[in-house]
């Protein structure tokens, strides 16, 4: 049975095909027959009860520097699609949130790999907090004494921004 899999993601064009995951699903499903449909998160939308998106049906291929073609570009309605697979690198920010709110619109009737909801509300490097048997002496802050006061504590640490 062929599959309608959106994939919303970073802009296509500067990837790096021998490395990035994105572009190896895109292959995989092509090549499993399913139709593709590419866009990047700045163009969905919600319009009158319904999550859209503007992008472009899109074949690719492993040459680099010519590893993607792609179709007119269309509005599509993401409850139309079987599949829709959240692919794009964070910065967790705003935009980022309200993409993970518009997509829980069209589930359950349309699968979203990388759910939303988990994706939204347990961050990866918040996700740790809930194992603390299992990691080293743990911080989050943004004040600097503070940050002082837990590696006078501990000693050498590592920061991560």
């Amino acid at each position: 049975m062929s599959l309608k899999v959106a994939v919303q993601m970073d802009p296509i064009g500067p990837i790096n095909i021998d490395a990035d995951s994105s572009f190896r699903i895109m292959e995989e499903a092509q090549a499993r027959g399913h139709a593709l449909f590419y866009y990047t998160p700045d163009q969905l939308s919600y319009r009158e009860g319904r999550v859209m998106a503007r992008g472009w049906p899109v074949e690719v291929r492993r040459e680099k520097g010519n590893h993607y073609t792609l179709g007119a570009e269309q509005d599509i309605d993401l409850a139309d699609w079987d599949v829709v697979w959240l692919r794009q690198d964070p910065p967790f920010d705003m935009g980022y949130i309200t993409t993970t709110h518009l997509l829980d619109m069209v589930q359950p009737g349309t699968l979203v790999v990388n759910d939303p909801f988990w994706v939204r509300n347990y961050p990866e490097k918040l996700l740790v907090l809930q194992f603390p048997d299992l990691t080293p002496p743990t911080m989050i802050a943004r004040d600097l004494a503070t940050l002082k006061e837990f590696k006078h504590k501990h000693g050498d640490i590592i920061l991560k921004p």
